[in-house]
C-alpha cells in the first residue's frame, strides 16, 4: 500500500487508540501463548513418556516437577497444554470481538462522512454523476479501511512479530532450522509483487461491473411504471443480464489469479516446511535433534506460514479494498460548494431579487442563459415565461446557489448572493419544483420536509394555502396517512400541492413556483393562486408558468427566449410591446401548446398586435 493510503486510513483509526492498544496487547498475548504451547508437547515427548530428565532449567524454576510420576507428570503437562490452549482461544475471542467492533465503528464513521461530503458537493457532481455509483460506494467500498486493516495490516503485523519471536527462539535450538525458516521469505515477496500488478487492475474492473449492476437495478426500479407502460420487463431484464454476465467475468477472472496467487504461497511455505522437515529429521536421526524440539519447530513455522497463508487467500480482498479506498478518495478529494466567507451574512433578507448580466452554462461550453437582467420587489409576484428549454428553471435555481453563475452577479436586497451563508440563503428561499421529491412517510413528515420544527397549526393553514387540506382530512389517518415512496399513491396533482404546501410552510421571504400546478385543473389552479396572492403580502413571489391565465395578473412578466430576457412587463403592456408574449398568448388562448414549429412559422399569426 502507498504511504498516503496508510496515513489515510489511520487517520480513521486515531479515535480508536485504546481499542488498538487492547487489541495489540490481546495479540501479543496469542503469539506469547503460540510460542509457549509447544514446549508442553515437547516435554510429553522428550520427557514424560521416555523417562528422562526435565531440563535443568524448569527444575531450577518448578522443583516439585522432579518428585513426580511419570504418569503424573504426564497429566501435568496435559494439563498445562490445555490451560494454554484455552486460554489462547480466550485471548483469540477477545481480539476478534474488539478487531470486528473496531472495524464496524470505522465503517459507520466513514459513511457518515461519506455522506456528508456527497450532500455537500455542488449540483453539477449530482447532475453528471450516477446516483447508484454514489450509493455504491456508501455501501460497499466504505468497508475498505476495515478489510484494509482487518486483512493486511493486523496479520501482516502479527505475522512479523512472529517471525521475529520464532526466529530467536529457534537461533537457541537449531541455527540451520532458523535460517531455513525465513529462506522462503524472498520468494514470497516476488511472489507477491508479481501478482498484485495485475490483480489491482482487474480488482477495479469488478468494481466498476459491480456498480454497473446496480445501476442497472437502480434504473429499472426507479423507472416501473414506465417499463411496464412500454412492456420493457424483457428488454430491461437482458439488460441485466449482460450486466449481470459482465460481472461474473470479471470476477471469475480475479478468483482465478487470486487461487493461482494462493497456490503458489502454499506451495512456497508446503515447500519450505517440507525441507525444514527433512532437515530436522535428520538431525533427530544423527542425534543432534530431539523429536519433542523438532515438533516445537514444526509448530513454530505454522505460527509464523498460517497469517502469511491468510493473506495470500485473502489477497484479492486487500486489493479490492484498495481499489475501494481509492474510489472513497476521489469523492472526498472534489471540493464541497463554495466555502463560506468568514463574513458571511446569515441575518434575515426582505427578498429583493436582482439579476445584473447573468450567464451560465454547465459543461462551459454552451451558453443556457446570457446576459439575463431583471429584479423582482417584495410583495411583488414576478412570472417568468418562454419555450420549452429556454433556460426558465435554470434561472431560478441560481437564487438559493443549487448552480453558480458562469457571468455577472445575483443580488438579494443588494447584496451578492455569493456573500450569504449558505445555509441561511437556502433556509429563506422556499423552492417547489414542477416534479417535487417526496419521502416515504406521512402527509406531514413530507410537508415538514424543509420546516421539521414547524407547529402542526402552520403545516395546516401550508395544506390550505396549497388546496390538499380538504384531500388530506379526507383520508382515514389524516394527517398522519403514509404515501408510497417519491408519492406513488398519489396522483401527479396531489403530488404538486403537497409539494407546493411545502414550499408554503413558513412564509420564506423569497418563493420560487417552477410550475407548481402543471397537473392541476383549472379551478383548483386559480384557488391555489388566488391563496397566494392573498397570503403573500409582503414576500417575492416567482412563478415560471406555461398557463399564461394564470400569471395575468402578476406584477412583471420576464419573457424569455433561447436564455436571454427579450421582454419584460406587464401582461397588458406585454400583449402590446412583445410578438413572442403576444403569440404564446394567442395560442394558449386558443388551446394549442407553446412549442409547435408554427409558434414562429405560422403564415396566420398577428405580429403587430
Amino acid at each position: 500500500m502507498h504511504t498516503s493510503l496508510l496515513h489515510w486510513t489511520a487517520s480513521f483509526l486515531q479515535p480508536y487508540r485504546t481499542r488498538i492498544v487492547g487489541i495489540s496487547a490481546l495479540s501479543l498475548t496469542e503469539i506469547s501463548l503460540a510460542a509457549l504451547a509447544p514446549w508442553t508437547l515437547k516435554l510429553i515427548v522428550d520427557n514424560a513418556l521416555t523417562g528422562d530428565d526435565l531440563p535443568i532449567s524448569l527444575t531450577q524454576w518448578l522443583p516439585l516437577l522432579v518428585t513426580i510420576e511419570p504418569v503424573s507428570l504426564l497429566i501435568v503437562l496435559a494439563i498445562a497444554g490445555l490451560a494454554i490452549q484455552l486460554a489462547s482461544e480466550l485471548a483469540r475471542m477477545a481480539h476478534t470481538q474488539l478487531q470486528v467492533d473496531m472495524g464496524q465503528r470505522v465503517v459507520h464513521d466513514l459513511r457518515s462522512r461519506l455522506l456528508a461530503h456527497l450532500q455537500a458537493l455542488p449540483m453539477s457532481h449530482h447532475t453528471n454523476q450516477r446516483t447508484s455509483d454514489s450509493v455504491y460506494r456508501i455501501d460497499a467500498d466504505a468497508y475498505c479501511i476495515n478489510d484494509l486493516v482487518t486483512g493486511g495490516v493486523f496479520p501482516l503485523a502479527i505475522a512479523g512479530i512472529n517471525l521475529i519471536v520464532m526466529f530467536t527462539i529457534l537461533l537457541q535450538v537449531d541455527l540451520v532450522l532458523a535460517f531455513m525458516t525465513i529462506a522462503v521469505t524472498p520468494f514470497l515477496y516476488l511472489c507477491l509483487r508479481f501478482h498484485t500488478r495485475t490483480l489491482v487492475h482487474r480488482a477495479e474492473a469488478v468494481k466498476t461491473r459491480e456498480s454497473w449492476l446496480i445501476e442497472r437495478v437502480y434504473e429499472t426500479l426507479r423507472s416501473i411504471a414506465a417499463i411496464k407502460s412500454f412492456s420493457r420487463e424483457t428488454y430491461e431484464h437482458e439488460r441485466f443480464l449482460r450486466a449481470s454476465n459482465e460481472t461474473i467475468q470479471a470476477r471469475l477472472t480475479l478468483t482465478w489469479q487470486e487461487s493461482l496467487f494462493s497456490s503458489v504461497v502454499t506451495g512456497i511455505t508446503l515447500t519450505g516446511t517440507a525441507s525444514i522437515l527433512i532437515v530436522g529429521g535428520i538431525h533427530v536421526l544423527d542425534g543432534s535433534l530431539r523429536l519433542g524440539t523438532l515438533l516445537v519447530v514444526i509448530a513454530y513455522i505454522a505460527a509464523v506460514y498460517d497469517p502469511i497463508s491468510s493473506i495470500a487467500h485473502t489477497i484479492g480482498s486487500l486489493q479490492q479494498a484498495t481499489v475501494s479506498a481509492h474510489r472513497v478518495r476521489n469523492i472526498f478529494s472534489l471540493a464541497p460548494e463554495i466555502l463560506e466567507n468568514p463574513d458571511a451574512i446569515s441575518g434575515p433578507i426582505k427578498g429583493h431579487v436582482a439579476f445584473e448580466n447573468v450567464s451560465f452554462s454547465y459543461d462551459r461550453v454552451r451558453m443556457v442563459l446570457e446576459g439575463v437582467t431583471f429584479d423582482a420587489q417584495p410583495s411583488q409576484i414576478v412570472a417568468i415565461v418562454g419555450l420549452t428549454g429556454a433556460g426558465k428553471t435554470t434561472l431560478v435555481n441560481l437564487i438559493p446557489r443549487l448552480f453558480a453563475a458562469t457571468k455577472g452577479r445575483i443580488l438579494i436586497d443588494d447584496i451578492d448572493i455569493s456573500d450569504y451563508e449558505l445555509r441561511s440563503l437556502r433556509n429563506q428561499v422556499a423552492l417547489a419544483p414542477q416534479t417535487p421529491v417526496l419521502l416515504a412517510g406521512t402527509f406531514i413528515e413530507n410537508i415538514r420536509f424543509g420546516r421539521t420544527d414547524a407547529t402542526d397549526e402552520a403545516v395546516v393553514f401550508a395544506a390550505q394555502s396549497a388546496h390538499i387540506h380538504e384531500f388530506i382530512m379526507g383520508l382515514p389517518n389524516g394527517y398522519d396517512t403514509t404515501i408510497g415512496e417519491n408519492g406513488a399513491t398519489l396522483s401527479g396533482g396531489e403530488r404538486q400541492r403537497l409539494g407546493l404546501a411545502r414550499a408554503l410552510l413558513g412564509k420564506a421571504p423569497i418563493l420560487v413556483l417552477d410550475e407548481p400546478t402543471s397537473s392541476l385543473d383549472s379551478i383548483s389552479e386559480a384557488a391555489v393562486f388566488e391563496n397566494i396572492r392573498r397570503t403573500r403580502l409582503k414576500q417575492t413571489t416567482l412563478i415560471i408558468a406555461h398557463r399564461l391565465s394564470t400569471i395575468r395578473h402578476a406584477d412583471q412578466i420576464v419573457v424569455i427566449d433561447a436564455g436571454t430576457v427579450v421582454d419584460s412587463g406587464t401582461h397588458d403592456t406585454l400583449l402590446k410591446t412583445s410578438p413572442l408574449y403576444r403569440r404564446l398568448w394567442e395560442r394558449l388562448s386558443a388551446g394549442r401548446t407553446l412549442d409547435e414549429h408554427a409558434l414562429f412559422h405560422g403564415q396566420a399569426e398577428n405580429t403587430t398586435g
